[in-house]
């Protein structure tokens, strides 16, 4: 995902499509990983207003695996990329504060950690950088654990996720679930910035050449909104972006997308720079978690009960 490709690249800022259109989810994971977008994009789902972390505290046992200066400051920078719903966004039109399944898990670990996140809007390709240079503490944005990625960064995982396809409703040209590349051949994809799902279809962009069948095309977007908006104007024929959030957006009539299925899972994690000193205590702080049912009541406002992991690891190899 982090990767470019030979592939044809346009990289297309719209910015009035995210006030006009659902914005797509993710990743990280995309589900490998979402691209998320820019720092104040808009959508227009209103949160729900169950708070399953109302009964959620300290917890005195898991604090003491922070290292003590985090503890003695009280607080944690956190890198977030917020764009689409489920996974973190602005709804009703409000710049703050944001909402999704990531913010509520992170901030249900500060909960149990007894910390006050600082949270930074930052694009998604340019907050796994910016851990290695220390500007944030941890980051988050639906963010696939990958081998290649294991080898600069830490993670600890609170869901599974993956990559999945969608195109607009109606369109004849693919109507059936990806589970090969080669039904792609011929077509024009849309994707994110710095996700999963691009070094996916770079990587794998000669297997229409080998099939004898003409190659398809990726077309690579810095906002979400502007992927969406390819797709409604057909000059893209489908979208690879992370499986929740594009059933997330199937499910809204407005958004006029039919999901293809699921092609590839991934555990999601917080993330990390290597090394990091906080790995034991989040790990912990997630386990919690799913100990005391928050995270089944978080999982279930957001629809993404089908992704709950059954205990969060450190690292974990990437899923083949």
């Amino acid at each position: 995902m982090n990767l470019p490709g030979n592939g044809t690249r346009t990289r297309l800022r719209t910015a009035a499509a995210l006030a006009l259109l659902p914005l797509l989810a993710l990743a990280g994971c995309g589900s490998g990983d979402a691209a998320a977008s820019a720092p104040g994009a808009r959508a227009a789902s209103p949160a729900p207003s169950d708070d399953p972390l109302a009964a959620v505290g300290a917890v005195e046992s898991i604090a003491a695996l922070l290292p003590g200066d985090v503890r003695g400051a009280g607080k944690l920078r956190v890198g977030s990329a917020v764009g689409t719903p489920p996974t973190a966004y602005y709804p009703n039109g409000q710049n703050r504060p944001p909402a999704g399944q990531d913010i509520d898990i992170a901030e249900g670990v500060a909960k149990v950690l007894g910390l006050k996140l600082e949270r930074q809007d930052a694009s998604f390709e340019t907050i796994l950088p910016a851990l290695g240079s220390g500007k944030y503490d941890v980051g988050t944005g639906n963010f696939g654990v990958t081998a290649e990625r294991l080898k600069t960064i830490d993670f600890v995982t609170y869901i599974n996720d993956g990559q999945g396809f969608a195109v607009k409703t109606g369109n004849t040209a693919l109507s059936t679930q990806v589970s090969d590349l080669t039904q792609l051949c011929g077509l024009v994809i849309g994707t994110g910035a710095g996700t999963t799902f691009e070094k996916t279809l770079t990587a794998q962009q000669g297997v229409c050449g080998a099939a004898g069948k003409k190659p398809y095309e990726v077309k690579v977007f810095s906002e979400n909104g502007a992927v969406t908006t390819a797709l409604q104007q057909g000059r893209i024929d489908v979208v690879m972006s992370t499986i929740n959030g594009l059933r997330y957006q199937a499910a809204q009539p407005a958004a006029q997308t039919s999901f293809l299925g699921e092609y590839h899972r991934l555990d999601v994690g917080f993330a990390f720079k290597k090394g990091s000193p906080l790995t034991p205590a989040f790990q912990a702080a997630v386990n919690e978690l799913i100990k005391n049912g928050a995270y089944a009541g978080i999982l279930k406002k957001w629809g993404t009960s089908a992704s709950a992991i059954e205990a969060s690891q450190t690292n974990p190899a990437e899923h083949k």
